[in-house]
């Protein structure tokens, strides 16, 4: 074999002494066969431990091979004839032959792969550059404390290391919502059970935990926020004391002993690296190519990239479309209550990415969506969100202008991978706060445009005009019955990016942040938003350089539209009160339109209204019923959850359905349930209904 590369001091920066370790590597591997584990040759094990080949390189790489082990008689080469001068050598290497060695279990072995792909992934690589010299430099000190406690065992005799240990007890505390204070008692429990020459090497806080493995570069970025959502204190006002814009307190403690308390802290999970790492795992690499490697384009729409949004974004950007390793997002937020069902109102909000290149079933499932911004409450956020966002739209612009230097385990090779968000994916209201667009009152519907088919009711404002959406020639177009007028209107121009944004360019709008808000703040609101055309601001997506490109920039949530359309149909057909469209005032509506005289109010001799019955509403018996249909249902092991718990049957009420509950119901349950209660054109469109909803999902 050839050695000469065992002489060579510049370890990081020579392709040659890369080679050479592969090539000692595999010569080892090929003469050991069926061992798992070789002995380290560094200049520190100095062929003393039995570990893994991916430790073995990672030695070799960061302390360098032993020079005096010229024959490789550890790992398989035969002893050749030796001089005298040899002897010493030769017997120093046998006499330690059988030390005790560390040995790392199978079990950790994933650790030691973690720890090459995050530190060593570009720098296996042919091609050194800058890059990677900075990276190492800057990097060592923190992968040799990790790489030591990959190594260490928890106590003599154990099988487990202290790292191993750490990462499945954290696993555990995440896993089942465990507190932080709950976690540092068990902890505490096992340091009591544990031999004392442990204490020292272990750490036994939550704190210290989290300490160590903050350097495998899953932590976050603390940043602090103006209390009246103005301006992040990052980047050009990261030194101010107060907020540039309304000029309150950064801090809400500042005695000037040095404790400094922030008003509001921003959580900012950095999105490049997370990606990263999903190249440099080689569990999961070959799967972010699924959309180009193995997906089948037979024209059904089974994943984003056989949708038309996809295809036309690979022709307007054929550079971005050449590397299927680049990485497409979806963007997703929504309003939460950290506190459950408390009376405590507080409303904070996560921003999640979702990466596209995994194959569907993996993409939208819980290890592969990365919350990239925790944006702190207790108000609801509203049109302030730009403000929250700037970190990551920053990110997501270098993402695609330049690109990062990220290592392909599966092809081993370093490319630069770049990224692009498709669409955003709320519900109606949070479209409304995303894209600026207010998604209330006459010009509510953010397709419609100025072309707005609403129309004001007693109390309230109805959309009645969907039927223009139909087919110039469809039989419901020349029909009364849904408003007493024929529909003769075209569907709305569907307009483009440019020109949605020469809108929004074309208005004037408040500074961001609540302290401009007061006495008249809804008034003034209201004027604004009609004098800018029902936008509220423009929205920081269109920083992207290629979002106004895009056909399909914001999307519906369709969970949250199933399960309230489920609610509306089930609270009119069996009279829940507060679901129950069915109202007075919903009938006087009726006779204001001139529609449905036989559903009017009927005034009886002493003034009082009566509220005919209408066909689609159950009686008692009829819910009873269809309570005791939903209770005998038995589904199959995963289809869907106990919705027999939801059902009393006396007096045939529906109560704390989950979301999956009412996408069951709405798609199979209720068209077939209510089938023998009312007529046939209503169980038809019930059936319809659902065949949609099926189709949809």
């Amino acid at each position: 074999m050839e050695k000469g590369w065992m002489k060579i001091t510049n370890r990081w920066a020579s392709a040659e002494y890369k080679l050479g370790v592969e090539s000692f590597i595999q010569f080892a591997m090929a003469n050991l066969g069926s061992e798992a584990e070789i002995r380290c040759p560094c200049i520190d094990c100095l062929n003393t431990k039995k570990v893994s080949s991916v430790v073995v390189k990672i030695h070799l790489i960061r302390r360098g091979i032993d020079p005096s082990y010229k024959t490789w008689v550890h790992h398989g080469e035969p002893i050749p004839v030796r001089e005298p001068q040899d002897d010493d050598n030769l017997e120093h290497n046998e006499g330690i032959r059988n030390e005790t060695s560390g040995e790392v279990p199978e079990d950790d072995n994933h650790l030691h792969d973690m720890l090459e792909q995050i530190y060593f992934g570009g720098i296996l690589d042919d091609d050194i550059n800058e890059l990677h010299i900075n990276h190492e430099r800057i990097d060592m000190h923190n992968f040799d404390k990790l790489f030591n406690a990959a190594q260490r065992k928890a106590y003599l005799g154990c099988e487990t290391t202290v790292l191993g240990f750490i990462v499945k007890m954290l696993h555990v505390k995440v896993y089942k919502k465990m507190s932080n204070d709950a976690f540092n008692l068990i902890m505490q429990i096992i340091k009591e059970m544990l031999p004392a020459d442990c204490h020292e090497t272990i750490p036994w806080t939550i704190y210290e935990a989290k300490k160590l493995l903050r350097d495998l570069g899953l932590g976050y970025v603390p940043i602090h926020a103006c209390v009246n959502d103005c301006a992040l204190f990052w980047k050009e006002n990261a030194n101010l004391e107060n907020c540039p814009t309304c000029n309150e307190s950064r801090y809400k403690v500042n005695d000037g002993t040095g404790q400094k308390i922030p008003h509001k802290i921003l959580r900012y999970f950095p999105l490049t690296s997370r990606l990263q790492r999903q190249y440099f795992c080689k569990k999961t690499a070959p799967d972010m190519t699924w959309h180009k490697d193995k997906r089948v384009d037979d024209g059904e729409l089974r994943h984003p990239a056989d949708g038309q949004e996809w295809k036309e974004f690979d022709e307007r950007f054929p550079d971005f479309a050449a590397d299927a390793r680049n990485v497409r997002l979806g963007m997703a937020t929504d309003g939460f209550n950290p506190f459950g069902n408390m009376s405590q109102s507080y409303s904070m909000w996560p921003v999640f990415m979702v990466p596209y290149n995994l194959p569907p079933w993996k993409c939208m499932k819980e290890p592969f969506c990365f919350m990239s911004l925790l944006i702190p409450g207790p108000s609801a956020i509203g049109r302030d969100i730009d403000v929250y966002l700037r970190p990551l739209i920053d990110e997501l612009k270098e993402l695609w202008q330049n690109g990062v230097q990220t290592y392909d385990s599966s092809s081993g090779q370093t490319f630069t991978m770049r990224a692009c968000v498709l669409w955003t994916i709320n519900d109606f209201p949070a479209y409304g706060i995303m894209s600026g667009w207010s998604t209330k009152g006459y010009l509510a519907c953010p397709i419609c445009n100025w072309d707005s088919i609403s129309v004001g009711l007693r109390s309230k404002i109805g959309y009645l005009g969907a039927r223009r959406y139909l087919p110039e020639h469809h039989v419901w177009r020349r029909s009364k019955l849904f408003n007493g007028k024929y529909e003769d209107r075209t569907r709305p121009l569907e307009l483009s990016g440019k020109e949605i944004l020469e809108q929004i360019n074309s208005g004037t709008y408040k500074p961001f942040g609540k302290h401009t808000n007061n006495n008249n703040s809804k008034k003034r609101k209201r004027d604004e938003y009609e004098k800018n055309l029902n936008w509220g601001k423009k929205s920081i997506l269109f920083d992207l350089p290629y979002w106004e490109t895009l056909n399909l920039r914001h999307c519906l949530d369709v969970m949250h539209i199933g399960k309230n359309i489920l609610d509306n149909l089930l609270g009119t057909l069996m009279g829940v009160d507060g679901k129950n469209k069915d109202t007075e005032k919903a009938r006087k509506d009726l006779e204001d339109q001139q529609i449905r005289k036989e559903l009017h109010l009927k005034r009886r001799a002493n003034g009082s209204f009566e509220k005919p019955p209408a066909m689609y509403t159950l009686s008692r018996a009829e819910r009873e019923g269809f309570c005791n249909f939903l209770k005998s249902i038995k589904y199959p092991d995963g289809y869907a959850a106990n919705i027999s718990k939801c059902v009393n049957t006396h007096g045939g009420k529906l109560s704390g359905l989950k979301s999956h509950d009412c996408h069951v119901l709405l798609q199979r349950l209720l068209p077939i349930g209510m089938r023998g209660y009312l007529n046939k054109e209503i169980d038809t469109t019930l059936f319809e209904l659902g065949n949609f909803y099926q189709q949809l999902c």
